[in-house]
């Protein structure tokens, strides 16, 4: 395992690589509260908020239990969520976004996303297309979920329909994490083995440690968790556009991010 304090990655690749979360106001709340939750688009649990335009999303709802609702909001609201519970219990906020674009000037800015990302020899792929080394396009897409427990907060994470998808495989507010939290990273109907995981652990202090980790063959990836820690889970899928989404857009590469944020309650508070 690699614990790292700072990603140089990060600092020099350029937005499309930044992370793109939701993060609840509170992740615990009463069955009388609202749900509120901001749109972040950052590094490292730091960034900027976005505010609800339908016009930027594909889909954007509420899970808990059998019952499901979309995400209502007026163009500019903030926080993007702020809506009621469906019930007591757990509740899975998920979010797809439009696809968008970022240009690379050169190759080596491709290069440290690939290397950040762990994508393997992308380079050998991209010269057997023949494909430009530099001024090319990538297309992206969001999809991202979080986990907020209302009331007695039980309930399970399952998958939402989001063509990749982390899945707890824990409830982090009502299960015993002492042997860890375990995840399971999914595209379409694939299970991604031997794939990196991403975990930010963000401290009451606010300071945040970033850890790597791989899924096993099940994809599934375990790791700890510790008491009053928020997390946030990434994986990202690197593959050749569709050949209408490469005339749409003009882009050599899509690239699918799937991220997952959820708080360890502090119980001894």
């Amino acid at each position: 395992m690699r614990i790292l304090a700072l990603i140089l990655g990060l600092i020099t690749a350029p937005a499309a690589a930044h992370e793109f979360w939701i993060e609840p106001i509170a992740y615990q709340i009463a069955p009388d509260r609202t749900l509120e939750a901001h749109l972040v688009n950052g590094q490292e649990f730091a960034g900027t908020r976005i505010a609800y335009f339908p016009g930027r999303f594909v889909n954007f709802v509420l899970f808990s239990g059998e019952e499901a609702a979309r995400v209502q909001g007026r163009p500019g609201d903030t926080p993007a969520l702020n809506q009621a519970p469906l019930n007591e219990g757990l509740h899975i906020a998920a979010y797809q976004s439009r696809n968008e674009t970022v240009g690379y000037e050169t190759w080596e800015k491709f290069q440290t996303f690939v290397d950040h990302k762990d994508f393997g020899d992308v380079l050998s792929l991209h010269q057997a297309r023949g494909l430009p080394e530099a001024d090319f396009e990538e297309v992206y897409g969001r999809y991202v979920k979080t986990l907020i427990g209302v009331g007695h907060s039980a309930g399970a994470d399952r998958r939402v329909g989001l063509e990749t998808e982390i899945v707890a495989l824990n409830n982090p507010y009502t299960d015993d994490l002492s042997d860890g939290f375990s995840v399971q990273v999914h595209y379409r109907n694939q299970l991604r083995a031997d794939t990196q995981v991403e975990v930010f652990s963000k401290a009451p202090d606010y300071s945040v440690t970033i850890a790597l980790y791989r899924t096993n063959a099940e994809g599934i990836a375990t790791f700890p968790v510790e008491p009053g820690h928020e997390y946030m889970v990434d994986a990202v899928v690197l593959r050749e556009p569709s050949a209408e989404l490469a005339s749409e857009t003009g882009a050599v590469w899509q690239s699918l991010w799937a991220n997952l944020t959820f708080a360890v309650p502090d119980r001894g508070n």
